[in-house]
């Protein structure tokens, strides 16, 4: 039987499986917070970031760099890293080391590298270049960054950011990445949320997919060279580990169903973030947690899960059949106001409510920032005038954004070269056009914080698997600010892993390089991990769909570590989820076999971790009783209802450790120190 199904659960049982069993008790130690067992966990030794350098700020990374044990050109060929992910991280990580002269072994899901999650993204990059001489640096991009993930990320981490932020431009722009450009040709830029100048680089609303077609075209290169050994529609369901280090992956073709296994000297995952246990985001529908939360299983720390961002500039859900949302980039705010009716209740149409009977409340409330706070901020703004009964739309949830103002001033023609792609596909989704009446928008899910703990080396706590990307949780503290999630991919896996991963493998013993064997226990272990599961899945004869659970799932979490948390929600999503997971394993039914494409299989295997990864993100926001970031605990605001944190119990990362499937898990903590950004209270006003 899986690890995964409850003991009390007999497999394959059918639908009548009695009343799911009592939770599993937590380890021995000190209960420390009250209510359900899984609740109970336990203090772990503190982690402590080795790899990290001291010494003056922007002299850490090129001190890193230099300390670093290199692999002669001749050598690397020796080596194989295998990469799991295509998007903007995983791309270009596995283009770089195969142009080092490593040999790659590379994964995706997708029909193609191309169609990774990241070609999603729509406003743009930011960089520290200070073209427009308007007053931006290194150090500036590094203490926005650190102000607006709300003094939860490290200062070093943020800092090598905002350094390498300023080559990836150049890098980008070598490669043919076609940005907007000024009349005079230099390259133009515009404001995101939460930051007072212009360094986001664009192009027009579709700059993830550009970004993507660069680094694929670098990949596609290797790929051709053969560097890259590239395996499309192949999902990674384990990890393999062998005498405590990272040594390959357990993967499934989704086109035949067979199970394999790849082996290798190194393990990256690139995989992106778990917004999708939520169910509805703006995420992919196929973007799944699994290959962190396996990882995670076989000893990697969980770092942070309940840090996860609500993006304010979403379309509006229509009702319950619609299976994910859709983003409207925050670019949209440069130009874009946002308002509701002053009056509770007023369901006249936008153009029949006079100016002085709207409320633009973000410019009331945040004048210094106006329309362009952070991205918590403005959504838990936009979510307290909703529930004042001034939104708007079917349901009242919805807030207007409106470009009247924007197309008077700048003229419709200006505006289309801005903002046309996205004006075109809020027409074909809602039917409204939005240079004749104002958008409606309305939070959602979209890019989690939380993820794989990692060192200064992008390097988890399983030595040899790496995490790079949104997998992990490294670079943006409680809440990202816009255009920083490409920053990030790129700046891993262009500049940060190349630097580091060589000197993990030239740091290896001749034991430690020498090949694994196929029939090493440790193989065979994860691969019956991976066909029992499977086995499990296909065998049980119940009566509920994958999607039917996953709904029930998303609404669960949703209410209770959404956009508000309270205690008590949370005590309760921890007593339900147990039982929901019980009840998953007596009655999901998956049509089919596992020897063909079986999306309705895909579906349910990913729902077995995100029923897992749920019961960490309740328990990590429980245990976190201050607000901070996307985090926002009701019992702990301030008198305007800002987010209040608590730094003298809570200046620290939480890195968990997996236990077992419904056991309290281990609390690790890594204390964040600040040096050069004093934390205060977020004031955006």
């Amino acid at each position: 039987m899986p690890s995964d199904i409850p003991a009390s659960t007999p497999p394959a049982s059918g639908v009548s499986g009695g009343p799911p069993g009592a939770p599993a008790p937590g380890p021995a130690g000190t209960d420390l917070l009250d209510g359900p067992a899984y609740a109970r966990y336990t203090e772990g030794a503190p982690l402590v970031d080795s790899r990290a350098p001291e010494g003056p700020i922007a002299e850490r990374w090129d001190r890193r760099r230099f300390e670093a044990k290199l692999v002669n050109p001749a050598n690397r060929r020796g080596f194989r890293v295998i990469v799991v992910g295509t998007g903007l991280a995983g791309a270009a990580a596995g283009a770089t080391l195969a142009e080092q002269g490593y040999r790659v072994t590379q994964f995706c899901y997708q029909d193609s590298p191309r169609r990774a999650h990241s070609i999603a993204a729509q406003g743009g990059i930011n960089a520290a270049k200070n073209y427009r001489n308007d007053g931006d640096s290194v150090h500036r991009l590094f203490y926005d960054t650190v102000k607006g993930g709300d003094f939860r990320a490290r200062e070093s981490n943020v800092h090598r950011l905002a350094q390498i932020s300023v080559e990836i431009i150049d890098q980008c722009v070598a490669q043919g990445v076609p940005f907007a450009r000024e009349y005079g040709g230099l390259l133009d830029t515009r404001s995101f949320g939460g930051v007072q100048v212009a360094r986001t680089f664009y192009a027009r609303g579709q700059t993830g997919q550009q970004l993507l077609l660069g680094a694929y075209q670098a990949l596609s290169r290797q790929i051709a060279a053969g560097a890259v050994e590239m395996h499309p529609r192949t999902e990674m369901l384990d990890l393999v580990v062998v005498d405590g280090r990272a040594r390959g992956v357990v993967t499934r073709d989704l086109v035949t169903g067979r199970v394999e296994t790849h082996l290798g000297d190194a393990v990256v995952l690139a995989t992106g973030g778990y917004g999708n246990v939520f169910r509805l985001s703006t995420n992919a529908r196929n973007s799944n947690a699994t290959a962190i939360w396996r990882a995670h299983r076989r000893g990697a720390r969980m770092a942070n899960p309940c840090f996860t961002q609500i993006h304010p500039t979403c379309i509006p859900r229509s009702g319950e059949h619609q299976s994910k949302l859709t983003l409207m980039s925050e670019s949209l705010r440069n130009d874009g106001r946002i308002w509701v009716p002053a009056r509770a209740g007023d369901t006249r149409p936008p153009g029949r409510i006079p100016e002085a009977e709207r409320d633009y409340y973000l410019e009331r409330r945040y004048p210094a920032f106006g329309n362009l706070v952070p991205r918590d901020i403005a959504s838990r703004a936009a979510k307290q005038v909703c529930d004042e009964g001034r939104g708007v739309g079917p349901g009242g949830e919805g807030v207007y954004l409106d470009f009247a103002d924007a197309v008077r001033r700048l003229g419709r023609k200006a505006v289309e070269e801005r903002y046309g792609n996205l004006f075109e596909m809020y027409q074909r989704i809602t039917a409204e056009d939005p240079y004749e009446v104002p958008m409606r928008i309305y939070p959602a899910i979209h890019y989690t914080m939380g993820g794989l703990w990692v060192d200064y080396d992008l390097q988890t706590t399983v030595p040899g698997l790496f995490a790079i990307g949104e997998a992990n949780f490294s670079d943006h503290g409680a809440n990202r600010l816009g255009a920083s999630a490409l920053m990030q991919g790129l700046a891993d896996g262009y500049f940060v892993l190349p630097a580091t991963l060589p000197d993990y493998l030239a740091r290896l013993s001749e034991a430690g390089r020498a090949e694994v064997d196929r029939d090493h226990p440790a193989v065979h272990e994860a691969v019956f991990d991976v066909t029992d599961r499977l086995y499990a899945l296909l065998s049980n004869n119940g009566d509920r769909t994958a999607d039917s659970f996953h709904r029930e799932l998303g609404e669960l979490l949703w209410e209770a570590c959404g956009m508000a948390r309270d205690a008590a929600g949370l005590r309760g999503a921890l007593e339900r989820l147990p039982e929901l997971r019980a009840e998953f394993w007596r009655r999901i039914r998956v049509p089919g076999s596992g020897e063909r494409l079986n999306q309705e299989l895909e579906k349910a295997h990913r729902l077995v971790d995100y029923l897992e990864l749920a019961e960490l993100m309740c328990l990590d926001a429980l245990h976190r009783a201050e607000s901070c970031g996307g985090h926002f605990r009701t019992e702990s605001q301030t008198t305007g209802g800002e987010a209040l944190r608590d730094d003298a119990s809570y200046a620290y990362v939480a890195a968990w450790e997996f236990t077992g499937t419904g056991q309290a898990p281990v609390l690790h903590r890594e204390r964040l120190d600040f040096e050069h950004v004093h934390p205060t209270q977020r004031s955006y006003t």
